[in-house]
Formats: structure tokens, sequence, C-alpha cells
């Protein structure tokens, strides 16, 4: 793909927010990732195998592709997402990080290859969205560069209350100075 590609576009700005994504848990322990920081259980682990199985869903099954996956929990969370509501979104405990984050990784690599498969103007249908379910792959792609990059925000805030750590990256924090809080300061919950 060339740099004046749409779907190289799409793809850099959907693996800017993956790499936020992945450095939001960086030196934190297993209980800090796991731990619910906001009163509907959310959590740093449970938001990234959320969005693992989002995209999986979204260039896998709306494409007619299987993606191949390790975890093996994944076809248990598959079956009970229709019975348990947000299944999606809680990491339990016999899903160890390595295994979300190995799901996190399948689910890109799923991606990059539905991407260089077909065309941008590909058809898929997404039977969860009902009567709206008729998509194109660019439309796919547009939506999960949105879904990712508003988890990825998400996460930047819990992973400020944990330990002050904020911003896009952990060696440039595109941030603005304020004055109102010395960066990377520790909060206490």
């Amino acid at each position: 793909m060339s740099d004046n590609d749409p779907k190289n576009d799409l793809l850099r700005y959907l693996q800017r927010s993956r790499s936020a994504v992945l450095w939001k848990l960086q030196g934190l322990s297993d209980h800090d990732v796991r731990r619910p920081l906001t009163p509907t259980g959310t959590n740093l682990l449970g938001v990234v195998k959320h969005l693992a199985m989002v995209e999986l869903g979204y260039f896998g099954e709306v494409f007619g592709r299987t993606p191949q996956v390790s975890v093996v929990w994944w076809a248990d969370d598959e079956a009970a997402m229709s019975s348990v509501p947000n299944i999606d979104l809680y990491a339990g405990a016999e899903q160890s990080r390595d295994e979300v984050l190995r799901l996190f990784d399948e689910a890109g690599r799923n991606t990059v290859a539905t991407v260089a498969a077909l065309d941008l103007d590909s058809p898929g249908r997404v039977p969860w969205w009902g009567e709206q379910g008729a998509v194109t792959l660019h439309r796919i792609l547009v939506h999960m560069v949105d879904e990712t990059a508003r988890h990825t925000g998400q996460l930047d805030i819990l992973r400020e209350l944990l330990d002050g750590a904020a911003g896009l990256r952990p060696d440039r924090d595109n941030l603005a100075e304020t004055g109102l809080a010395t960066p990377h300061s520790r909060v206490v919950l």
C-alpha cells in the first residue's frame, strides 16, 4: 500500500490507537489492570478484551472470514455473548493478561489480513446492526478507528486514575502544560 492509499491511512490511524491501548497496561500490576475503576466495573484489561473481540467480529464474521484465535476461552465467550450482557468487557480469572494481549494482537493481524484481501467497497453484513447491517469494508474501518479511539480515551482516563500516566505515548504525552497537576503524579483512590 502506498502513502496515498486510503486503506493505509485508515489502518495507520487504527494502529496508532491500538498502540496507545497497549501502553496503557505497561508497567501495571495484574491487580491494577483488572481493578474496577468506575461504578460499572470498567477496568483496563476488560476494555482491551472488548476491543479484541469487537475487532475480530467486525473483520471476521461481517466479511465471512473466520479469525484464527489461540485462546481457549474464545468459543465460550462467543457463545455466552448473547446470554451474558457485556461479557466481552470483563476478563475472567482464567483469562490471563498474556492471553488477552495475544487475542488483541491476533485481532490486529486478522484486521490487516482482511483489509489486504478486500477492496474498500467490498460488502459485508453486521448482523447485530439489524436493518442497518449492510456495510462496506470502508465503513467498518472508519467504525473501528472511531470505536478504538473512543475506548483508548477510556483507557487513558483509567490509567491516569491509577498512576497519573496520560497521553498518546509513554515518551510523548501530547498534553498541554496546564500547571494544574504534575505529569505522572500518583492519584490515590
